[in-house]
């Protein structure tokens, strides 16, 4: 009876209350965004982070060596020799080292160059299929695979460079031999492919640009491939990864019809000379590498060893002052929304203390008019919260296809914090009590007599 009576009560004036439940709406729905995101980002990025005590590469900045080569989200700092990197993949101190070399997208999802330990590091087992065996074999992860229709069997050509506008390569068709399965990180959007695959695909490219380059067609001028990477700008990318050597058979899978290839006459191994790589993962047995390799790295090679943990906690530092601006921002608008209940409430008192009156004179006890004014603002709080988490989800939504689009990061809206929002829930209906506190104690002391008197 009292809920019923509150509720026609709130929408009395159905601006005042309107304007209420948008500004508690608004303020509700911004911390909602802000829990979800906070807690998700922090959650893959740290799964991301699991195995990876350093990453080598070229020098230039750490943290962006650290988001090209953990997270996929930014371009590499340039190349590095495979040569002179294999002394430090194979140190006493190292447990695990992943080599990765960049090269191409398809459709705007990167191939990347690597070894079956970067699946077991990622724990992505094969749906379906098989891991990668030969060159131009491809295991394709779980997001690329429901999102470009790909299945086992099924093949394509890679675009050069990591623009999906950017020119697509006539030779060197992959086929997908696996799916991986659905881990939530960041192998689900990648195309992983052995890493001669990628030397062998700019190393046919370099003989392409010998025949068709235009600039290298003067008479008696014998050409050589260094001359046509230094000359031709399209090879001058960093991070992509090019060297031409010795000519290279085709893929026997795709090879010119009737040349009969044996199974692994056309597969460059990973221990070619004077190869390059993009960078590699590095995971510690003994982790005084942590301390002492960013140092020794710097001095005596041209690479760089960055800290994923440290550059990360820096970017988050970064983040965090616009994250807690957000959150002020919010709790601000709580605020007003909270101001706004309570004038809203007190000037209704005001109107209605003849209303009041008479309900006591029909019998209405004291306790039951301050639970009339108290649930009036407690059914607005909880309306604006209501409205406020629908819309934060959307607002998920929207961002998740936002982030998917530049940096192949989901979000998933119907997650529920239990903790944080129910806290978020606490904090929005305590809100509403303070508001309401000084208009339901005056209708709780309402003098009868003189009201109905001056009415």
């Amino acid at each position: 009876m009292i809920g019923k009576l509150a509720w026609k009560n709130i929408w009395f004036k159905p601006l005042n209350t309107i304007l209420s439940i948008l500004l508690l709406t608004a303020s509700v729905a911004i911390i909602t965004v802000l829990i979800l995101v906070e807690k998700q980002f922090e959650e893959k990025y740290q799964s991301n982070l699991d195995g990876v005590d350093l990453v080598l590469g070229a020098q230039g900045s750490p943290l962006q060596l650290v988001l090209s080569s953990v997270y996929q989200v930014d371009d590499p700092t340039g190349n590095i020799s495979y040569d002179s990197v294999k002394v430090w993949m194979k140190h006493p101190y190292v447990k695990k080292a992943i080599p990765l070399a960049y090269g191409d997208n398809y459709v705007g999802f990167k191939i990347v160059g690597t070894t079956p330990d970067y699946l077991e590091k990622y724990q992505a087992k094969i749906a379906d299929g098989k891991v990668f065996e030969h060159n131009f074999e491809v295991v394709v992860g779980a997001d690329v695979a429901e999102k470009l229709n790909l299945k086992r069997g099924d093949t394509f050509k890679g675009t050069h460079g990591s623009a999906a506008e950017g020119e697509v390569h006539e030779h060197g068709e992959y086929i997908v031999v696996g799916i991986a399965s659905k881990t939530g990180k960041v192998i689900d959007n990648l195309i992983l492919s052995n890493i001669p695959t990628v030397w062998q695909m700019h190393h046919e490219e370099g003989h392409e640009e010998v025949a068709e380059n235009p600039a290298h067609g003067e008479e008696g001028h014998i050409h050589n491939e260094e001359e046509v990477v230094a000359e031709n700008p399209a090879h001058g990318e960093p991070g992509h990864v090019h060297e031409e050597h010795e000519e290279v058979a085709e893929n026997p899978a795709h090879g010119e019809e009737g040349h009969v290839h044996d199974e692994h006459e056309s597969d460059m191994t990973i221990d070619e000379p004077n190869m390059e790589i993009t960078s590699v993962l590095i995971e510690f047995k003994n982790k005084m590498g942590v301390f002492m390799w960013p140092n020794l790295i710097a001095q005596n090679t041209k690479m760089q060893a960055a800290l994923p943990t440290y550059q990360m906690n820096r970017l988050f530092d970064m983040f965090g002052v616009g994250l807690n601006a957000l959150k002020y921002l919010a709790f601000g608008i709580m605020l007003i929304s909270g101001i706004s209940i309570f004038i809203a409430l007190f000037n209704t008192l005001k109107e209605r203390k003849a209303e009041f009156a008479l309900m006591r004179v029909n019998g209405a006890k004291r306790h039951q008019l301050l639970l009339v004014v108290l649930y009036e603002s407690i059914l607005l709080c909880v309306v604006g919260y209501l409205f406020g988490t629908i819309l934060g989800r959307v607002g998920i939504v929207l961002l998740s296809k936002a982030s998917e689009s530049d940096f192949k990061l989901g979000f998933n809206p119907m997650e529920i914090i239990w903790e944080k929002e129910g806290l978020l829930f606490s904090l929005t209906l305590l809100v509403g009590l303070i508001a309401a506190l000084i208009p339901a104690i005056k209708a709780y002391t309402l003098n009868i007599s003189k009201t109905l008197a001056n009415a």
